[in-house]
């Protein structure tokens, strides 16, 4: 195969790996912040239930739980699968799974702040949520930011786990090429896409961190 072809059908496969890269972060961050609140929360049932889901999201395969939630409406509810639902699966597998590790991420984040800090704001008329978004959390997102940063970084090498239900991302496009041409070349030129997309990240996470410098 011509590198440039090859180059072609890695770049589609990529382009299926960023639609799921994103679309994990638009719906997992928020999600693990309302977790944390959930992890955080007095009411001792909300509480144990949040850590529970925790624990089994981060207790148990990435791999398996894409396919729980691939196989799981066929096999317990007896609903049938469409083609179309294997990447809606994978973006629900993959926003559930990053969501618990995130909430652990902002709930350390949240907990390293100084009480006095939430006292001073209520001190000068500041509600519980005035004090959270403008006090609170600019100093968690810098706070928090490398962990953040790693997670975000281990989700784009963990995109090519959605191979297992199918899902015709860059690693499975590497691999279907590298078994067909009997080379290992598709697995080096995916190697560098991966390393690529990491890097740009890298370079955004440190301008942003450099941006938030002033929360000290």
């Amino acid at each position: 195969m011509p590198l440039s072809l090859l180059l072609l059908k890695l770049g589609e496969g990529m382009l299926v790996s960023i639609e799921i890269f994103c679309l994990t972060l638009i719906f997992s961050l928020p999600l693990g912040l309302l977790v944390a609140f959930g992890r955080m929360a007095r009411n001792f049932i909300l509480s144990n239930l949040v850590k529970f889901y925790i624990s089994v999201m981060r207790g148990t395969p990435l791999m398996l739980q894409l396919m729980v939630v691939y196989f799981g409406p066929y096999y317990i509810f007896g609903i049938r699968i469409s083609n179309s639902y294997r990447f809606v699966a994978t973006i629900i597998g993959f926003s559930l799974n990053y969501a618990a590790y995130f909430a652990e991420i902002y709930r350390g984040g949240i907990e390293s702040i100084p009480v006095g800090q939430w006292e001073a704001a209520q001190l000068l008329g500041y509600n519980k949520t005035q004090t959270f978004l403008r006090i609170i959390f600019p100093q968690v997102i810098k706070r928090i930011l490398p962990a953040v940063t790693n997670e975000v970084i281990t989700l784009i090498k963990d995109t090519s786990l959605a191979f297992v239900i199918a899902v015709m991302e860059m690693f499975t496009t590497a691999k279907a090429i590298a078994s067909a041409q009997q080379s290992v070349v598709p697995y080096m030129a995916a190697g560098v896409f991966y390393y690529v997309f990491n890097y740009v990240v890298a370079f955004c996470s440190d301008l942003l961190e450099k941006k938030l410098s002033y929360y000290q």
